[in-house]
């Protein structure tokens, strides 16, 4: 693609607004940042579109959001009923809502019905809406928990889940076959509310949500008095979890109050991802006041949930892959005294996700399933399996996203934030904390811990070094590390498993993990590692799991292979 042809185009364009050329006039100079803007289209990556806000092929704005509708809707109108409808939910960041009704607009103007929530939604209840309302697909405007410059345009399909491939790809070529912006269709907000093919929607669907999120519990025979304090980190949860909360019988959840209120641009947090510790400051100085019992956070588009539990006096973070296993106890253990578990009861984790929570599933009898990072592939493969008659338990993966039951076909910090809270108030009348629940399981299991981390490339010169180290890796990986042998290792680009000289020893399940860029590394202790470029961010991906039956020896593997890793990356 000729990034300054393109960028003259847009120039040029009758379609484009004064103001945005005023905007790409500004940067008439600096062909870099020329460069950065046009070079290429943004495209669907592991959760749909997201880029930085601005002007440009390569950003988030109006022109983007309505040339990705119209390619979705040509995809409707030639494979659905255009009169199912599609649902439309926003999020808190800049342009959220202007994104929304644009997308209303296109999708209006080809014929298309739409609803659309009335403010802003947790992205969870877009996927509960779809289903609900039985929609043939739905959109939502988030960047999820990106810094406050980025938005994004996540797709979901009629099951409620995120658009796969198969969906993906042809949309995408509708999208690359608009040349122009003047091809695309609208139909004034305003016009189609009158004309009743956009409906507004709010209470009446949140309703039933938080109905079915209530329907989750398990136990009553908990502590209630437990003392939550809980940080929607200027994002979407706010009412959705306080609500439901509530609904539940917990009476002292605090909320700090700085974080509670829609905020674009974060300020009381800068980069509002409850995975880094940092984003707990204010959520710490209230939980000290409060003395509460576990700290809850979910991101901006309350999609994922992060806990830290006071134990010995001390507040302690739990990392996903904890958070997961310890939900994973709770609900399977509870499901199971009531009899609720069936013979093809499943969990359903990414393949970069640790494995204490697939051994206690083996314990209560229930099978674990992999797929490729992200929930578009965790409920993809729910859809597939419910088919052939498995019941779907839990889905999670170690970014802190989680989901149960089978209502939300994606993670869900509303669902998370309950189960929790009632998991936290199940063991607190045991005399226990949730840092001492995981620590019996480490005792049961052994000692799966984690080191995740990512290498930021940003640029195109950073997609380059990327590519080069996927490559470097590929074939020039160590047989071994330290005392830690190779075993096997998995190459889920052609999805194929080979011994440590490269001879094929097996395949992947190509129908549960469709082909990735990830490469992942089987010592003969159990210790494994995995490398893969992020999906929607200048990122290397880098996961790290040891295995020892002492924390310790666990710990110096971890630190060996990252050490390892680090060396061979910083040599390429």
């Amino acid at each position: 693609m000729n990034y300054m042809e393109e960028y003259k185009a847009w120039l040029e364009s009758p379609y484009i607004d004064e103001e945005t050329k005023k905007e790409l006039l500004s940067i008439k100079d600096n062909e870099e940042e020329i460069k950065e803007r046009f070079f290429k289209y943004l495209e669907f990556g592991t959760a749909g579109l997201r880029g930085k806000i601005g002007a440009g092929t390569n950003r988030m704005n109006k022109y983007i959001v309505a040339k990705a509708t119209q390619g979705l809707a040509q995809f409707i109108l030639e494979n659905s009923d255009p009169k199912m409808g599609v649902v439309i939910a926003y999020d808190v960041r800049h342009f959220s809502k202007e994104f929304a009704k644009i997308a209303s607009e296109v999708l209006a103007g080809n014929g298309i019905n739409v609803y659309i929530f009335d403010d802003i939604r947790p992205t969870p209840m877009l996927s509960f809406a779809v289903r609900h309302l039985k929609a043939t697909a739905g959109i939502v405007i988030t960047a999820s928990h990106n810094p406050p410059e980025y938005n994004g345009y996540k797709v979901y399909w009629k099951e409620g889940s995120q658009i796969l491939d198969d969906v993906a790809i042809p949309v995408q070529e509708n999208i690359k076959k608009i040349k122009d912006f003047g091809e695309i269709k609208y139909l004034d907000f305003d016009e189609g509310v009158k004309k009743g093919i956009i409906k507004v929607i709010g209470k009446e669907v949140d309703e039933v949500y938080y109905e079915k999120v209530l329907s989750l519990a398990l136990n009553d025979d908990i502590d209630k008095n437990i003392n939550i304090v809980y940080t929607p980190l200027n994002g979407t949860g706010n009412i959705h979890v306080r609500h439901v909360l509530k609904e539940r019988g917990f009476n002292n959840v605090y909320v700090v109050k700085e974080q509670e209120l829609p905020d674009p641009d974060f300020k009381t947090v800068g980069y509002p991802n409850p995975e880094d510790i940092k984003a707990f400051k204010l959520a710490l100085e209230l939980a000290r006041e409060k003395d509460a019992d576990i700290v809850l956070a979910t991101d901006p588009d309350c999609d994922r949930l992060a806990v830290m539990v006071k134990h010995n006096g001390e507040y302690v973070a739990l990392n996903g892959n904890q958070t997961g296993a310890v939900l994973i106890n709770y609900l399977l253990s509870q499901r199971s005294k009531k009899g609720l578990l069936k013979e093809k009861s499943m969990i359903i984790k990414s393949i970069v996700t640790g494995n204490l929570g697939k051994n206690v599933a083996e314990k209560y009898g229930v099978l674990t399933f992999e797929t490729l990072t992200g929930f578009k592939n965790i409920c993809g493969l729910e859809n597939k399996l419910e088919k052939e008659g498995y019941q779907f338990e839990f889905g999670y993966e170690e970014s802190i996203g989680f989901v149960t039951g089978n209502f939300v076909r994606d993670k869900d910090g509303v669902i998370s934030a309950m189960m929790l809270s009632e998991a936290a108030g199940y063991y607190k009348k045991q005399g226990k904390t949730l840092v001492d629940v995981l620590n019996d399981l480490y005792r049961e299991y052994g000692y799966y811990l984690e080191n995740n981390f990512s290498l930021i490339y940003e640029g195109i010169e950073g997609m380059e070094k990327i590519k080069r180290i996927m490559e470097y890796y590929r074939n020039n990986f160590p047989k071994k590390i330290g005392d830690l042998n190779l075993e096997k290792y998995i190459d889920y680009l052609d999805g194929n498993v080979y011994n440590v000289d490269g001879g094929k020893i097996g395949e992947v399940n190509k129908d549960h993990i469709p082909s990735s860029n990830v490469l992942r590394f089987f010592f003969e202790d159990g210790s494994w590692y995995a490398v893969r470029p992020s999906g929607t961010e200048p990122k290397l991906k880098v996961y790290i799991y040891s295995f020892a039956t002492d924390r310790e020896e666990s710990e110096r593997k971890l630190k060996l292979i990252e050490e390892t890793f680090r060396n061979i990356v910083d040599n390429i």
